[in-house]
């Protein structure tokens, strides 16, 4: 790809003028027509160190409304950073819909620099790339304009701007060792770039290669590309698209579906003596593991979903309770927010997500998106759909990550939902638990009972399993969950004292 470019294509000042001023008047008005319909788009610079990609961004933003646009430069992750996985940082400076973001450098910078100083393992790439073109694929389909520039020099013209802006008292500061390295390895660097923009160059996300040589040609190239791509978008969003015909709501599955729910066994319960010593054995143990999970920086995360009054809170409560607070965070997720509906919706949970040696506790998951969502119509057949391999992927990602992922359906049937309830009516200090959305929920169990199968069957994955948890009996019920998370979290931790061994006597 990179060497059918032909760097000596040039633009004259007089022709540069006249393009570079249309241009920047057809991206101001389209920075406007975004904000009208709600069109976020994210710009991806990268090239070479010294491509005029600074340059390029000043020239754009001068013209635009600094009330619509961000401008975000990547540098090496921080301490923060990088107890999490490698997108977590990305996912947090996503642009709000209607608004546009400038990534100087991006998440590119993993899959380039970080081969080069071989910060990057080989045998991990492949996964990085599934995981950068996973990404990309579900903000493009989410609504974003992802427009990427690849902006190439020929290895003189690198090397005679770093030396021109070493010499420069404004500029020498910009210009870091890993940029002489790059001119030092330029047919490798170029080689890793060629691999990468051939295998993510995608038809949701696909590169533009730009001629870098000649300063003036590529701003025109960058600018000309970019409005194509946010105009193709919004043309996109103004198609009207003939309404769909619902499908018919399903409150039974088929029979070649299976039942998950049905498998569990709610007659399983547990003596009070009994409760009490496994209890008191397995939080003793969980709370030993907590120091084990801090020293291998093990991230755990630990998902609650389940039918109203199956005893959530009171399994986390039992789950938390012996732990040091410092090293655990529990988030209860409700409705999004107001700023929430202005993102991907898996942006509001990466947010919240567990660091390294820390276990993180969500009350609702990213698993709203094909329950409630689905089944209150506040997601379309095609996004609760598309959810499922997003989900996977998201998972799968964290998974390779280094975590522990166990995901729990609580459950319970009818009669015993039914007593609870009226338990909470009758009782003053649970009568804020029960609400009139609880009651209306408690109408559409047959659309849910569907809705929780199928997210079962198509989201159980072996790297993140679904428990499905026999919950009648509350005492039962929090037992069998710390006893669950236990094995899980033991299992991983020797795995990696195993690892830890192997890698010592080599």
């Amino acid at each position: 790809m990179l060497k059918t470019l032909d760097l000596e294509l040039t633009l004259s000042k007089q022709d540069y003028k006249i393009q570079i001023d249309e241009l920047m008047g057809q991206l101001r008005a389209l920075q406007n027509a975004c904000w009208q319909h709600k069109l976020p788009v994210a710009v991806v610079l990268e090239g070479w160190a010294a491509a005029g990609k600074g340059a390029l961004v000043k020239k754009m933003t001068r013209y635009m409304d600094p009330r619509g646009f961000s401008v975000l430069p990547i540098f090496e992750p921080s301490s923060r950073e990088e107890r999490y996985p490698f997108l977590w940082r990305f996912w947090h400076k996503l642009p709000a819909r209607g608004s546009v973001a400038f990534f100087y450098h991006s998440w590119y910078t993993h899959l380039l620099e970080d081969r080069l100083f071989e910060r990057l393992p080989a045998e991990d790439v492949p996964m990085v790339i599934r995981t950068v073109n996973s990404f990309e694929r579900q903000l493009v389909e989410d609504g974003m304009a992802i427009a990427k520039f690849w902006i190439h020099l020929s290895q003189d013209e690198l090397k005679k701007r770093l030396k021109k802006a070493a010499k420069d008292e404004l500029e020498a500061w910009r210009v870091r060792p890993e940029d002489w390295q790059q001119a030092e390895n330029y047919r490798q660097y170029s080689q890793l770039a060629e691999e990468m923009l051939i295998q993510t160059s995608t038809g949701a996300a696909p590169w533009v290669l730009v001629e870098g040589d000649d300063r003036r040609w590529a701003r025109v190239k960058v600018l000309s590309q970019l409005v194509a791509t946010i105009t193709e978008a919004l043309d996109r969003r103004r198609i009207e698209l003939p309404a769909s015909v619902p499908l018919k709501p399903q409150k039974e599955l088929s029979p070649t579906e299976p039942d998950f729910l049905a498998k569990a066994d709610l007659n399983l319960k547990l003596e009070l003596d009994e409760y009490k010593e496994r209890l008191r054995a397995a939080q003793l143990k969980l709370r030993q593991l907590q120091q084990q999970i801090h020293n291998y920086q093990l991230p755990v995360l630990l998902m609650f979903e389940g039918w109203d009054a199956a005893g959530k809170g009171g399994a986390i409560k039992r789950l938390t309770e012996v732990l040091d607070p410092r090293s655990y965070k529990v988030d209860a997720f409700a409705a999004p927010t107001t700023e929430e509906h202005q993102y991907h919706y898996l942006w509001r949970f990466s947010r919240r997500l567990p660091g390294k040696g820390t276990i993180g506790i969500f009350d609702r998951s990213w698993y709203g998106r094909v329950l409630v969502e689905r089944v209150e119509n506040f997601a379309t057949e095609l996004e609760w759909r598309r959810a499922y391999r997003e989900l996977n992927e998201f998972e799968a990602e964290l998974v390779h990550s280094g975590y522990v992922i166990l995901k729990f359906w609580l459950h319970i049937n009818q009669d015993e939902q039914l007593a609870r309830f009226d338990q909470r009516k009758n009782d003053p200090f649970k009568q804020y638990k029960l609400t009139e959305e609880d009651w209306r929920n408690r109408e559409q169990w047959g659309l849910y009972e569907v809705a929780v199968n199928q997210m079962i069957a198509r989201t159980n994955t072996p790297a993140a399993p679904w428990t499905v948890v026999p919950a009648n009996d509350k005492l039962y019920a929090r037992v069998f969950v710390i006893e669950t998370v236990i094995e899980a979290v033991q299992n991983k931790l020797d795995q990696l004292k195993k690892l830890a061994k192997k890698k010592a006597k080599s």
